[in-house]
Order: C-alpha cells, then structure tokens, then sequence
C-alpha cells in the first residue's frame, strides 16, 4: 500500500499513471494532499486560499467518470493550485493586493481552464507578490512565503508560492508567469523545475495588450516530465490570442531522451560578463559540467551578443507597467507597494521615441540570437545571480560585491533572457556547501521548447539533484 507522504512525493506522472490504471483515487490522492498543506503550510505559507470541500468535490466527480469508463485528460484527478494573479471563477484571486482581498472572477481564464479541462482538481491559489512585481514572494494581505529548504529564507517568486508548495509536496503540479524570472527564480531556489516557454506557445486570455511577448505563462514541476506532462495541457493554439502558436500541446508528453549525444552545449557563467554572480553559484554549477560531456554533449565557454536586451527589457516592462498599473497607482497611491509606483512612473515617462528604439534594440537582439543557435544547440547559464536570502529583505541591492541600481538589477541572468524571447528552463543544479539549492538555466532557441526540455531531462536523470527533497520534520 502506498504511504500519503510516498504519494506527496512522488512525480505527477507516476501519480497519473496510477490514477488512470485506478491504483489510488483522486479522493485517497486529495486527502493525502489535504492532511500534508494542513500541516506543513502553516510554516511555509505557500497556499493562501484553499477549497477543500470543493476539491473534493471534483475528486469524487473524477473517480466517478473513471469508474463509468468515460474519456479522461492528461492530468485526470492530480490536485493543482493556481497563481493568485490568475483569475480562477468562483475563487478568490487578490493578486497579492489588498485592493483585491475579496475579488471573486466570474469565470477561469485560459490556463486555469486549460488545467481544468485536463482533469486537474482545483485545491486553491499560491502566494505572489503584489500584482507578481518582483522576484521574492511577499505582500501586506497574506506575509512572506518561506523556502522549504531553509525556513527564514525567500522561496523567490513571484511564482514562489507554487514552487515552494511543489518542493514541499502540498501539490504535484502547479503554474505560474514569467516577465523577468518569475517562473525560473523560485524554480532555482526551492529546487524544482520551471519553464519559461516561447511568448505564445501557452496562450494568456484575457489580456489587456494581447500583442505583448514579455510576460508568458508556463508550468512547474518537482520533475521536467512533470513540466512536460503540465505543458501539454497548457499549450496549444487560441484564436483569440494573436501571439499564439499553432503548435498542439499533446506531443509535449511524448517520452523524454537520457543522452544528448553530439549536442553542441555554449556555457555561459556570467552571460558573457554581463552580470555578478554569486561566486558560490558558479562553483557550485561548473562542478557537474562534467556530466554533460558523460551523457556525449560538446561544451564551450560562449554566449551571444546581449547588447541591447537591457534596454528592450526595461522600457516595454515599464511601458507594460504604466498600462496595466498607472491608473491604479494614480486613484491609490498609498495602496501600492513602492516599487510598483516606480516602474509605472517610469512608464509614464517614456516616450515614442524611447518605446521605438528599444524595438529596434529588441529586434537586433532577436537576429544576433537566432545567429548564435546556428552554432550551438542550447545556452546553460545560472538562473539566479543569488542565493536565497531572508524574507525579511525586499530585494538584494548588491550581487557579488557589485551594488545594484534598482530592484531589478539582481534578476539580470533572467532578465536578459526573457528579451530573447526565447524559451528557457530552470532545473536544479546542484546544492552549496551551506546546502541551499541552485538552478541551472537551459536556454534555446525560439520555438525550441521540446529541446530544452529534452536536455533539461536528460541532466535531472544524471545528476539526481532534483531528488534531494527538504527536511520538513
């Protein structure tokens, strides 16, 4: 008989496979969930809304439709919770804002029905920051979320929450965003899996500026299959959504190779000398390069030209921020937390010749990129420059020794890659001597999501850092 902790722990795949072949129930597999959120969440506030007479609802309803011999999804009865900056109907979502501390949407937006429509049990929504502004999980409504792996410590975000519920085992999947790291920081610091996939492979609806390719939504996963597995629900073309990609999510799925035989492997440690990195990273990271040359990879000391992406980041994320922001800053000043404010005003600044040079920047960027994937099939590079730091501090202000200008300038090795526009996985690489996780970034090109999560598989399978599960009792 499997254990509940054996069922919080093990892959959603594993988990999937046993509740279709009806080796466990959604209900059993629920209630394992249910008792461990009960009593590791209240250290962790990871989930801050939860529905479990809902949720079980759903589950008894699922084991049902298996038992009648009806069709069931990828995902059919594996409990999922939700970003609280996405809209779930009938559910709260406060967007970490305190102006929203009792808005219920009407209605699910795209991925949260896109996971329900796959069969996936709704249990409740994870922690953000404010309006998800920032790479570390904090806000006046509902506090700091806490690393699993050292209590004290920031989960990063700002899809922190989810990634701290899934190293903690309060859930087997989860997703999030990702404008400047958001998926792949707290992926790095509590030692699971996130992907920031190509800008429309998993379409975002509603969207107020539906053209933009900054922010993306995307998966996370104790496991890449896990990704793969949440991916191939999520993805998939929408015509309502004018970025999206015509690509059909389901081949996502498909098994994932262990060897990367003849793959031409560019390592990049500081992004080419663009950014500090916490020495401790590095040495942390270089010490099990050696493990892609065992699985037939070529690796060489590279990186693209990154001029530009600076720029292009900075200003279409503050352009983003004065559009989404600027009104509500200007009705509630003192209700929005500074660092919004100032993004917005920075937005507000701008102008058109300031918003065209950063395309033309963007674009030149782009061409440079697509050039450098001629020659390699993948970048690696250090998700994060830092390492987990206390709650407490709002944001790093110096890297390395290196003091950084605002409180973007620490998300850099993440930053720089989101204006790409191309598609990059965080997987664990690995731990410190003091035994605090780091994420090792796999970047490909555009529209190369299936390789990155290909090369992403086929370390996790060698290295086994993505077993090493926090010590929670």
């Amino acid at each position: 008989m499997t254990s509940a902790e054996d069922l919080c722990t093990r892959p959603a795949t594993e988990l999937a496979a046993m509740l279709r072949a009806r080796e466990v129930s959604a209900r059993e597999l629920l209630d394992a969930h249910l008792a461990r959120i009960d009593r590791l969440n209240p250290e962790l506030n990871a989930i801050v809304t939860l529905d479990p007479e809902g949720a079980r609802a759903a589950a008894d309803a699922a084991d049902a439709a298996l038992a009648a011999g009806e069709p069931v999804g990828p995902l059919h009865g594996l409990p999922v919770a939700h970003k609280d900056t996405h809209a779930t109907g009938g559910m709260r979502t406060t967007w970490g804002s305190p102006l929203h501390a009792e808005t219920v949407p009407a209605r699910d937006e795209l991925a949260v029905a896109r996971l329900r429509a796959a069969g996936a049990i709704r249990i409740g929504k994870t922690n953000v920051p404010e309006f998800a502004a920032g790479s570390h999980t904090f806000n006046t409504l509902f506090g700091a979320t806490h690393n699993p792996y050292r209590h004290g410590l920031s989960a990063g975000g700002s899809s922190g929450g989810a990634a701290a519920a899934l190293a903690a085992g309060l859930v087997p999947l989860a997703e999030g965003s990702d404008m400047g790291g958001s998926l792949r920081n707290p992926a790095a610091f509590c030692n699971v899996v996130g992907l920031r996939p190509t800008p429309g492979r998993v379409p975002t609806h509603p969207a107020a500026i539906g053209w933009s390719q900054l922010s993306v939504q995307g998966p996370l996963g104790r496991t890449v299959a896990d990704v793969a597995l949440t991916l191939s629900a999520l993805a998939g073309p929408d015509p309502r959504v004018p970025i999206a990609l015509s690509d059909p999510g389901a081949p996502f799925a498909a098994p994932l190779p262990t060897e990367l035989r003849d793959l031409r492997v560019a390592w990049a440690p500081d992004l080419g000398g663009q950014v500090p990195v916490d020495p401790a990273i590095t040495e942390t990271l270089t010490a099990s390069l050696g493990v892609l040359t065992d699985l037939g990879a070529t690796v060489e000391e590279a990186c693209p030209d990154l001029r530009g992406a600076d720029e292009a980041f900075g200003v279409l994320r503050a352009w983003l921020f004065e559009a989404s922001f600027g009104d509500l800053v200007r009705r509630n000043p003192e209700a929005v937390k500074e660092t919004i404010r100032w993004n917005a005003a920075r937005g507000a600044e701008l102008t058109g010749a300031d918003v065209g040079r950063a395309e033309v920047a963007h674009t030149k960027l782009f061409e440079r990129v697509v050039a450098f994937f001629e020659r390699y099939d993948v970048l690696l590079a250090p998700t994060t420059q830092v390492l987990p730091f206390p709650v407490e501090q709002e944001y790093p202000t110096e890297v390395a020794g290196v003091p950084q200008e605002d409180y973007l300038g620490w998300m850099r090795s993440c930053t720089l890659i989101s204006a790409t526009g191309c598609p990059a996985l965080s997987v664990p690489g690995g731990f410190t001597a003091d035994g605090l996780p780091v994420g090792l970034q796999i970047v490909g090109p555009p529209r190369a999501d299936r390789r990155v999560l290909e090369v992403g598989h086929a370390l996790e399978q060698a290295t086994g850092f993505g077993r090493r599960r926090p010590d929670l009792d």
